[in-house]
């Protein structure tokens, strides 16, 4: 008997409701992504590490992000879905406990880095088995009711990392050093990690293949891979949509690996001059809930109004709050409260406008025979929109000096603001009043 995709997303929706299993799968995804690109600058930077090693290389680190869709199609080919999930999370918390241990060798930033590219291999993986599991559960329509719930907890990921970690970090420097501060915050991660991945052995859906004809061979698989590329590159308005996934993120990119330097940083060199207890405490107490709450909202936001409609208000908002760094850079407030209004801006944006080009990656790109490799597909080259601006971000950063970066990067959001604008839609959105009406 075939099986049917529907009946597929049925018979899941029966085991365990969603609330059960995508807050923590996306707060397992976002945790990785969010600690190699952030915390990890602060680490470094606490260690004596210079900017532009740290800029370049925890860049260069995320390269698997973008290089996924290499590899994307045999997770479809081999085992399951939910084999993957819980493979890459428990695997990533066992790296995560040697990076700590190798905190404290003489050459430790090289070990480091290297543990970490393996953990972002680990963890580009994990998306794509995510991802797919999401959409093979699903329903279009419930794709768009938990989409804020998705980015929400990934991005609770990204707050409790940035925030609590960084903050407890402060702490524990206090009481134990540098070095043994940041050992044992990579190993509350790795316990973390592993906690997540032994949960969702049991509460995870595991959605089966909708086809028996797998390819069995590597020359079949290869081969399959080639076709899923070539049916990317034949979709319709494809090279409209690979420059705007790939500048819709494109300021952020740049600020991404400098925001922790720049707030770290000595007043005398253009920073804020915080502690990693501040840093911290502005992340996870004042960003916290902005962001939560943009990523809800935007969700039912998107749901009634419809994505075609609401893309260009949500990159807008995404990409204007880039001002708030501009205005800290130039200013330079002592004020906590004005340093945290400013972060909520931002915050809040990142949340609210974020949601809209995931949907839209799954609903106006990924759809078609492999969906989940598509999907794949456009997540990498979004991500090497963030990549490469990040590598160069330090260089731009000690050339221009704070200030006059964080001008750069307003004139970065030009093009995607521009580009979203003329955006052209392959399939139908209708909104959740129209669904009604009909």
């Amino acid at each position: 008997m075939s099986l049917n995709p529907k009946n597929l997303k049925e018979e899941n929706k029966m085991v365990h409701s969603p609330a059960t299993w995508v807050p923590t799968l996306y707060f397992a995804m976002g945790m990785p992504f969010v600690v190699l690109n952030m915390v990890c600058t602060l680490m470094y930077k606490g260690m004596g590490v210079s900017d532009k090693q740290i800029a370049f290389w925890t860049s260069l680190i995320m390269l698997p992000w973008t290089l996924k869709p290499l590899w994307s199609p045999f997770l479809e080919i081999y085992k399951t879905k939910k084999f993957f999930v819980v493979l890459t999370q428990l695997l990533t918390g066992v790296l995560f406990a040697l990076v700590a241990f190798a905190l404290h060798l003489p050459f430790f930033f090289s070990v480091t880095i290297a543990i970490l590219a393996v953990i972002a291999l680990s963890g580009a993986t994990h998306d794509i088995a995510a991802d797919g599991t999401y959409m093979s559960v699903l329903s279009n329509e419930e794709q768009a009711r938990w989409i804020g719930w998705q980015g929400a907890f990934y991005n609770i990921a990204k707050i409790a990392a940035t925030g609590g970690l960084v903050y407890l970090a402060g702490t524990f420097i206090e009481h134990f050093g540098v070095t043994k501060a940041w050992m044992f915050i990579m190993l509350i991660i790795a316990t973390i990690m592993i906690v997540i991945g032994c949960y969702h052995i049991f509460i995870l859906p595991n959605p089966k293949k909708a086809t028996t004809d797998s390819p069995k061979s590597l020359k079949e698989s290869l081969n399959e891979l080639i076709e899923v590329f070539i049916d990317f590159f034949k979709k319709k308005h494809i090279i409209y949509y690979i420059f705007f996934i790939i500048l819709y993120r494109f300021a952020e990119g740049f600020v991404m690996k400098i925001v922790p330097l720049f707030l770290k940083a000595s007043r005398a060199k253009q920073g804020l001059g915080l502690s990693e207890q501040e840093i911290g405490l502005c992340y996870g107490t004042f960003g916290a809930a902005a962001f939560v709450i943009g990523s809800i909202l935007a969700g039912y936001y998107i749901a009634w109004r419809g994505l075609q409609k609401s893309l260009f208000s949500l990159a807008l908002i995404f990409n204007i709050p880039f001002i708030a760094y501009t205005l800290l850079a130039v200013y330079q407030p002592e004020n906590l409260w004005l340093i945290g209004g400013a972060i909520v801006m931002e915050y809040f944006g990142y949340g609210f406008g974020f949601v809209g080009l995931s949907l839209f990656m799954m609903q106006q790109i990924a759809p078609g025979k492999h969906q989940m490799a598509h999907y794949a597909f456009a997540s990498g080259i979004m991500n090497l929109g963030v990549m490469l601006p990040g590598m160069l971000s330090g260089i731009f950063s000690d050339m221009l000096g704070y200030r006059q970066f964080f001008i750069f990067v307003l004139v970065c959001t030009i093009p995607a603001l521009l580009i979203t604008w003329f955006v052209p839609f392959t399939y139908e959105d209708k909104t959740k009043k129209e669904k009604i009406e009909a």
